[in-house]
């Protein structure tokens, strides 16, 4: 059974991918996979951190399937864990593309990336507690 995108949360990124970001194989370059990843998973970790954050990790990436020009690329992601200063993040990227008529989304990537919430000299800072809703 394929993966679907998670129910009733929405997508932190969505990004059409160009001719430009392919490699010479034609499909997408990873490195450009990972800098989305990288940017849609540091929005749930400043948001959490009440501020701004820094990448220290990418603690696992899994490239399931190949990325397309014209795909319509949506990233999830979540806090799954808060550290004195870190944030861990996962991110689930997945890939709507139209074959043959149809349209069908496809995971495509997931991976795991930690931050670190920093001050205004760029030093590590503690991680607020968390506010309750």
């Amino acid at each position: 059974m394929a993966e679907q995108p998670p129910a009733h949360e929405t997508p932190v990124l969505r990004i059409v991918p160009m001719p430009a970001d392919t490699n010479p194989h034609g499909t997408i370059f990873g490195g450009w996979v990972l800098s989305q990843i990288d940017l849609a998973g540091s929005v749930p970790a400043c948001t959490r951190a009440q501020g701004p954050v820094v990448t220290v990790a990418v603690n696992s990436v899994l490239f399931k399937e190949p990325v397309f020009v014209g795909d319509l690329v949506s990233i999830y992601a979540r806090v799954v864990k808060v550290g004195k200063t870190s944030i861990t993040v996962d991110v689930e990227v997945f890939a709507q593309r139209g074959r043959d008529g149809r349209l069908a989304s496809v995971k495509v990537t997931e991976a795991q990336v930690t931050y670190v919430a920093i001050d205004a000299e760029r030093r590590p800072r503690d991680v607020p507690a968390e506010v309750a809703s």
